[in-house]
């Protein structure tokens, strides 16, 4: 947010949600959720689809590193 000029208070001023929710989703603490991805839309002039994208590819990264080699290594493709 600091290269836009924005705090997490402004933010969450303008979008009409509590500061610590902002807080807690910059922090990796909360996930954006849908309500809140219709406020970011609304704010910054994109879609709700683009942050529940970006909230999806993100958990799905964090999956990878967190569990990917052991998912691979233990759960085999389903037979034909």
């Amino acid at each position: 947010m600091a290269p836009l000029g924005l705090s997490a208070y402004k933010l969450a001023k303008d979008t009409h949600v509590p500061i610590s929710r902002i807080q807690a989703i910059v922090s990796e603490r909360r996930a954006i959720s849908g309500d809140t991805a219709l406020r970011l839309a609304r704010y910054f002039g994109t879609t709700p689809e683009f942050w529940l994208n970006l909230q999806r590819d993100y958990d799905l990264e964090k999956a990878m590193i967190e569990a990917g080699d052991q998912i691979t290594a233990t759960v085999h493709p389903r037979a034909a």
